[in-house]
């Protein structure tokens, strides 16, 4: 075990996790917006990893995911927390339609509706197994129809693997009620079609929204950057 597990685990054991959590993961550049918020709604959830994390702020959270078996697992992981709630859908930028999901073998994390273009080159083990076809809707219609107040939510997290422009277009009525949204992003094409850095950050500019962060996670040489970006409304 290396000197940083030790004294990560000795600081989990006399801190406990959850304060851990909020002191050692909370200082990262790409989450000290959570101390600035009430409350979060997270599309692309997964597993729902980041649930320690937002319930050490004391956070209501809002969990969103399309694979119906990784949803199973997102619902039994926050369930023991009670300000948390996950939902099934796909967002995307248009209402009932019928959208092809391209399941990926790492648990479903690099599932996305494009196909694999760059990330292939990045991530070379992981591919596609199956294509589910899902009916997609927008922020919106799924806030409405869950009867949930957006006004309560003052941050937004996407992690849908390329489509995150797609979904900040359906939702762009929402955006003003938002005070930070955050995005993982690259800066070539990830996926075939994909949103990247440049085109993202000029649609939130456009939307009254400026980097708060950019904070680099993956490179590759002679292919390009993975980022978190954390985007601050002017407004708030």
């Amino acid at each position: 075990m290396s000197l940083k597990m030790i004294v990560g685990k000795l600081g989990r054991n006399v801190l406990g996790r959850e304060l851990y959590a909020r002191v050692e993961i909370g200082k990262r550049r790409e989450y000290r917006f959570l101390r600035h918020v009430r409350a979060v709604i997270h599309v692309g959830a997964n597993t729902g990893q980041e649930a320690e994390l937002y319930h050490s702020f004391g956070l209501e959270v809002i969990w969103i995911e399309p694979i119906p078996e990784v949803f199973e697992d997102l619902k039994r992981h926050v369930s023991g927390f009670s300000k948390q709630t996950a939902f099934s859908y796909l967002v995307t930028d248009e209402d009932d339609i019928e959208c092809n999901l391209h399941i990926a073998n790492n648990g479903g994390a690099s599932s996305s509706m494009l196909d694999l273009s760059g990330h292939s080159q990045m991530w070379p083990g992981v591919n596609y197994t199956h294509t589910v076809t899902i009916k997609g809707t927008t922020l919106g219609s799924l806030l409405a129809r869950e009867g949930i107040d957006i006004r309560k939510f003052d941050a937004l997290v996407l992690d849908t693997q390329g489509s995150e422009l797609r979904i900040l277009k359906g939702a762009a009525s929402l955006l003003p009620n938002f005070r930070f949204v955050k995005v993982e992003v690259p800066d070539f094409e990830s996926y075939r079609g994909c949103c990247q850095i440049a085109e993202l950050s000029a649609y939130m500019a456009s939307h009254g929204f400026s980097e708060n962060c950019r904070v680099p996670f993956m490179h590759t040489s002679n292919l390009g950057t993975y980022f978190d970006v954390i985007y601050e409304s002017k407004r708030h």
